[in-house]
């Protein structure tokens, strides 16, 4: 794309607006809308400008920031975790709350039982 298809007057842009949008919506870069051969307005695709927004918020959140800046210096040093040792680690602890649950599973049920026979024998009464 030249430099020159960047730029377009507000009255090109005006009078030919749907052709406007079609090249912003294919363009990965934003098209500046001209007043007197200046600069005014500048139009960009959705996805870019949501790209933006995300970007400044990210950039804007200074807890997040701290956290990318002291997550990439750990990176560097090494200190981080493969998806597998990661994934391996949740396993562990999937599996224990499952033997937890498997375990507790009955005398969960007692109680259940246990309950309904008081709260039966309440009603009677």
């Amino acid at each position: 794309m030249k430099t020159t298809d960047l730029f377009i007057t507000a009255t090109d842009a005006r009078n030919n607006f749907f052709n406007l949008l079609a090249k912003v919506k294919k363009s990965p870069y934003p098209i500046s809308i001209t007043v007197k051969g200046i600069p005014e307005v500048v139009v960009m695709n959705k996805d870019d400008y949501d790209g933006w927004i995300a970007t400044l918020e990210t950039l804007s959140d200074k807890d997040l920031m701290e956290s990318i800046k002291e997550s990439d210096k750990n990176f560097k040093e090494g200190k981080y975790q493969t998806l597998d040792e990661v994934e391996k680690e949740l396993r562990k602890i999937y599996d224990r709350r499952q033997e937890y649950f498997d375990e507790t599973k009955d005398t969960a049920e007692e109680y259940m039982e246990e309950g309904v026979e008081l709260a039966k024998e309440y009603l009677q009464d």
